[in-house]
Parts: structure tokens; sequence; C-alpha cells
């Protein structure tokens, strides 16, 4: 199990276990307004894995992100964070332990692409770990391929530069457990799969890390677990070739869906099935 972590200023966590629980939501519901957005979810993220948040639009993936983040409160049940409730820990506590990529990237002043990574690195003023601070901007810089526009107002980039930049304050925040909400929904599809294998180092290095994603190819090649969502409510959580199959698909989404393996490579393959119309009759 984790440690417990202080609370001082100076304190830094304690690095989690590989395979132990950073985050723990047990029986979360949320609502908004009137309508329940998540009903009863109890999830495990775990040190080393990447969880795959997937289902339908609506689902509730992007509100379950937000309650493990600390950032929605949840109506009913509860999340710890390590072995506290996310409800007792500091606002700088949380942001030393774990780190959110939201779906919108804007940004309300001039600021360069050098200074928005840099700021992943506030939570650590006033530690030790801050002597750090240039090596994990340069590093997570050249991990999302962003080095080139350092210097670049962030405003001037395109949405998948934007994206990619994004995630680098992320990574060089460098906490234990990383969120992600959708980080190659505005990527062309080679970036999609540097990022993913960029996701796929941080957990081979010993983060949690939780990612939404509606590619369900990209949930089956680099999740070590998916969780299925549908009406807020959790129909299946477990390893890809567990959860995604055939008939749970077409259910969940409405849609046929094929999963099969790759002829060459022998991995997982989850595609739509499309019904081309026949050709007229002359």
């Amino acid at each position: 199990m984790m440690r417990r972590f202080g609370t001082a200023r100076h304190d830094i966590p304690d690095t989690p276990e590989p395979g132990s629980n950073t985050l723990v939501a047990r029986g979360v519901s949320a609502r908004r307004g009137v309508a329940t957005v998540l009903s009863d979810v109890h999830l495990d993220v775990v040190a080393g894995e990447i969880l795959a948040l997937v289902g339908p639009n609506g689902a509730g993936k992007s509100t379950l992100l937000s309650v493990l983040a600390g950032d929605t409160e949840p109506s009913a049940g509860s999340v710890l964070l390590g072995d506290e409730p996310l409800t007792r820990t500091r606002t700088v506590g949380m942001a030393r332990r774990r780190a959110v990529l939201p779906q919108q990237h804007s940004v309300g002043f001039a600021f360069t692409v050098g200074q928005i990574v840099r700021m992943g690195r506030a939570p650590w003023v006033g530690t030790s770990a801050a002597r750090d601070d240039d090596d994990r901007v340069a590093a997570a810089m050249s991990a999302c391929d962003v080095a080139e526009f350092s210097h670049r107002p962030f405003a001037s980039l395109s949405g998948g530069e934007q994206a990619r930049v994004a995630l680098a304050r992320v990574i060089a925040q460098d906490t234990a457990t990383i969120l992600l909400d959708e980080p190659t929904a505005a990527l062309d599809l080679g970036h999609q799969e540097s990022v993913m294998a960029v996701v796929r180092s941080l957990a081979t290095a010993g983060r949690a890390v939780v990612v939404v994603l509606h590619d369900l190819g990209l949930a089956a090649a680099y999740a070590d677990r998916v969780a299925i969502l549908d009406s807020g409510s959790l129909v299946a959580v477990g390893p890809p070739r567990t959860v995604l199959t055939s008939d749970r698909l077409a259910r969940v989404y409405g849609h046929p869906v094929d999963v099969f393996d790759h002829p060459d490579t022998g991995e997982q393959l989850v595609i739509p099935r499309r019904v081309r119309n026949p050709p007229a009759r002359s």
C-alpha cells in the first residue's frame, strides 16, 4: 500500500509501489442538475498500468475522470488518493500527486509554449524537486515533440500542436497518477500513436494512467485494463481481450462491431462493421 503523504509544503510524495492503488473510487455517483450522470462506480487506478475509459457519447467518461481528479464532488460514494479521502487533501497535495489533462486547452494570455509547459512545475515550488525543473520541462517537451515550438505563442499553434503542448505540461508535473481526457482527439494518425507510446512509457516507468479514449483500437492496443461506461454505469472492467468483445460493444454502442486478431501481428483489432450499398443494377 502507498505510504501516507505528508502535507507540509516541503514534503514530496512517496513513489507508489508497482501494482498498488493510487486512486480508488467506491460507490461513486454524480449528478448534473436533476440528472444522474454516474451511478455506483467502483474502480481502482493502479501504478504501472494504463486504464482506458471508453463508451459512447454521454456515457460519463469525462465526469468520472473529473471525480477521480477531485474537480467534481460525487453525490454519493468516495474517492481515495493513496489512503486519504480526496475531500481532505489540500490543493497543493493533489497537484503533487496527480496531474490532469482536460479536453479544452484554451489560454487567456500570450504565453509561449515553454512557459505553458513550465507551469506544470508550479506545485514543486519550494521543494527539493524544483531543482529538476529544467530537466523535467526539457524531457516533457522532447517526449511530446514540441521542443521546436518553445518560443512560439501558444495561441499561434494548431489544435493538434496545442494538445501536445498541454500533454507536455502534464508530463512535466511529474506525478504518480496522470489523468488524460481524450489526449488523441485533435491529433493525426502518426501523433496519435506517438502520444500513446509516450503514455505507455509513463506506465512502464510506474505511473498510474487513466485515459479517456473514443478510439477502441487505441484502447485495445495500449491499455492494460479497459473500463466500459454506458449511461453512467460501469458495464465491464478488465483486460482488453476480456472486455472488448463484439457482443458487448454492439450492445453498448448500438452498432455492430468486429473484434479480431491482426493476421500478421496477432494484435487485437476493433472495427465498426460497415455495410456498403450494393451497386445499382444497369
